[in-house]
């Protein structure tokens, strides 16, 4: 389902701290974001890996 905003109830949803965060700050939350995104990412493409490895019809001992 997608939902338009307007610019005004996207800023209303920014919590307050995050608008009087510092750069610091804020370059630091952009890092842990980025590295959640990898992580996803990576996990993802374990799940695809595993899936593919069981439904090979390797045989095992």
């Amino acid at each position: 389902m997608s939902r338009d905003l307007t610019l005004q109830q996207i800023a209303e949803g920014i919590p307050k701290s995050v608008l009087n965060a510092s750069e610091k700050d804020l370059e630091s939350f952009q890092k842990i974001i980025d590295e959640t995104v990898k992580l996803r990412e990576a996990h993802k493409e374990l799940q695809r890996l595993v899936k593919n490895f069981a439904s090979s019809g390797i045989q095992r001992p």
